[in-house]
């Protein structure tokens, strides 16, 4: 009995070892980590067809002597099936098992929501665009505007970037798109409490004196409530509309999706960069759902716009959640619809220029939203900035770049603007630095000549320059240009005729010329003279050494071949895989050989020695083949 037990379990026991052994054996063959599954599938099947193989071989198949045979076929077939399928379907490319009902659930879901926005854009007259249809109807700007409007919060926080983007959209869609940023409705007073309750710990009114539970303006992602702390302070209290953050994340899917679509079927689409649109849409939209972000980011302005005449609001950081922002109260309107005939157009506008290239330049913190509606005229005749959760930095490399690009364009020198530019973007490995310095003339020629008004618009032809030669412009930088872009339509509307880069160039003088007084010039040399104190004091050594060496004949150079990492990976890869191919090769002909041979001991009934051999180094010389085609076929990570 005790026999037959060890002899039942040891059998599982063997065969499961044998599985593993082979499974192993294929993913040290091939060179990489294949799922569990996929290997155990493949070692069954190899192990249950290497029968069919045997059987057509001459002699039993139960001969001792064929077991390395078998093995080896039962190998050479569970490599070929991971190879294929690994060639067909890469490991990772299909989520495991235990993710496919989450999975599922999720496709279904999105499924639900993307039919809803789809049936939304057709009701409203959209469908012919969508599918790549140009623009022909006169009403398309109302019917945008409707279908972002019912589409739901993430689609109305679209819409209102788009209406600040006058470089990509015609003027009446902006003009219609820019009612969406204060007709959203509001949500109702027991849902946002809840919201209070959850993030406050505690409800409203114990927290505040008083507390209006009717908002006094309503966005796609929060909307503002007025209160007073009980120390009598004034402030307003903004608070994110209820389950904003779960459509959020459905919906961003879909716009990347149905970006992704635009791009591919519309010429429109690819004009205007809708995928990039949307992947920094996506990017702003998280950032701004968190208000703990936007908490410092107004901290961080606020510090740095402390020299302006533009007010911003203090933060109760202790009050502050993520779905709760409690800071000062601005008296005022939004710039957009004040009244204003009796303020010095010029000045507000001037001072709000001022503050924002000094966030940029100076400080390198800058609010990278300031359209119309959020600046704000107070009653006291200053501008107040809203609304910071889009907040843009530079460090002060890139400040210095950014300077010497704007100087090379107000000089209109197109080398300084190309060493500018190389020095502020990300570089190619090649580039043709005379062909993009002679485009960047150009490019001057069109914006900078005698006679002409250059405008904010006209670096939207120079990053299509830049795109051109491919070169990468830094988030940052991208940012600066978008608000500096959003920045001139504030401006229009507060000062007509407002010319923004001239007044730019005011300011640049003004900076310059700061640095040229006597305090800022000794500051500038002493911080100078410490950076470059430790190599002052290590030259006369090292040209000792170097005059030494030379005077005594052994001064020479050194030159590392393959120095960069990835030259060094390159030969190495060549190299495995031309010694793969060549003893795949020697064991293939050498193979060929010993089963064409005739004679030889015989290891079986009409089985002969050279035929084991050859046999088996048909499978080495097989198996060494398959590793190259996986090489060359693998993604390159």
């Amino acid at each position: 009995m005790g026999d037959f037990v060890l002899y039942t379990v040891g059998i599982p026991l063997t065969f499961v070892s044998l599985v593993l052994g082979m499974a192993l054996a294929a993913r040290r063959i091939l060179g990489m980590r294949v799922g569990l599954l996929r290997t155990a599938v493949a070692c069954l099947l190899g192990l249950s067809m290497s029968k069919a193989a045997l059987s057509a071989m001459p002699g039993p198949d139960t001969a001792p002597s064929l077991a390395t045979v078998q093995i080896g076929i039962s190998l050479l077939l569970m490599i070929a099936l991971l190879t294929f399928a690994e060639i067909v379907v890469p490991t990772g490319s299909i989520p495991p098992p235990t993710e496919w009902w989450r999975a599922l659930r999720g496709r279904v879901t999105r499924a639900r929501r993307y039919s809803r926005i789809t049936a939304i854009a057709f009701r409203h007259g959209l469908g012919p665009y969508l599918r790549g249809r140009e623009r022909t109807d006169t009403r398309l700007a109302r019917s945008l505007r409707l279908a972002l409007e019912e589409g739901g919060i993430t689609f109305v926080k679209l819409g209102q970037v788009l209406s600040t983007r006058p470089d990509l959209m015609p003027p009446d869609v902006v003009d219609e798109l820019t009612s969406l940023q204060d007709m959203v409705p509001a949500a109702p007073w027991p849902a946002v409490r809840e919201v209070l309750v959850a993030e406050l710990g505690q409800p409203p009114e114990e927290v505040f004196a008083e507390f209006d539970e009717r908002p006094i303006a309503a966005a796609s992602v929060a909307q503002v409530h007025r209160a007073r702390l009980k120390s009598g302070e004034d402030v307003v209290v903004k608070v994110q509309r209820p389950g904003v953050r779960r459509v959020a994340e459905g919906d961003l899917d879909i716009v990347n999706r149905l970006a992704s679509t635009l791009h591919h079927r519309t010429r429109w689409g690819k004009a205007i960069g809708v995928r990039d649109l949307a992947a920094g849409f996506s990017a702003a939209l998280r950032e701004e759902l968190d208000f703990r972000v936007e908490a410092r980011n107004l901290a961080a302005v606020r510090a740095a716009s402390a020299d302006t005449d533009v007010v911003l609001p203090a933060v109760h950081a202790d009050l502050c959640t993520a779905r709760v922002l409690v800071m000062q109260r601005l008296e005022g309107v939004p710039v957009r619809s004040a009244a204003l005939e009796s303020v010095d157009r010029d000045a507000l506008a001037r001072a709000l220029l001022d503050a924002l290239l000094r966030q940029v330049m100076v400080n390198g913190v800058f609010h990278a939203d300031p359209h119309p509606g959020n600046i704000m005229l107070l009653h006291d005749g200053r501008l107040g900035m809203l609304d910071f959760g889009s907040v843009g930095r530079i460090d002060a490399q890139l400040r210095s770049a950014l300077g010497k690009l704007l100087l090379a364009v107000d000089r209109g020198d197109p080398a300084s603007l190309r060493d500018a530019l190389l020095e502020l973007v990300t570089r190619p490995d090649e580039i043709d630095e005379q062909q993009l310095e002679r485009a960047l003339g150009q490019f001057m020629a069109r914006h900078l000549s005698t006679g002409m008004r250059p405008d904010v618009g006209m670096f939207g032809d120079l990053f299509k320059v830049v795109y051109q030669y491919g070169l990468s412009i830094p988030p940052e930088i991208a940012a600066v240009f978008r608000a500096l872009a959003t920045v001139e339509g504030t401006l229009s509307a507060l000062s007509p005729g407002f010319n923004i880069v001239a007044e730019s160039r005011a300011f640049a003088d003004q900076q310059f010329s700061a640095h040229l007084t006597p305090e800022s010039l000794r500051r500038t040399v002493t911080e100078e003279l410490h950076s470059m104190l430790p190599m002052l004091r290590r030259l006369p050594r090292r040209a000792d050494r170097i005059s030494s060496a030379l005077e005594q004949g052994r001064l020479g150079v050194g030159v590392r071949l393959f120095a960069d990492d990835r030259d060094r990976q390159f030969i190495v890869s060549l190299l495995h895989q031309v010694m793969l191919t060549v003893l795949g090769a020697t064991a293939g002909v050498m193979a060929v050989l010993l089963l064409g041979a005739e004679g030889g001991p015989e290891v079986g009934p009409g089985l002969t020695l050279f035929q084991v051999l050859g046999y088996n180094l048909l499978v080495i010389s097989v198996l060494l083949g398959l590793r190259v085609v996986v090489t060359i076929f693998r993604p390159r990570g």
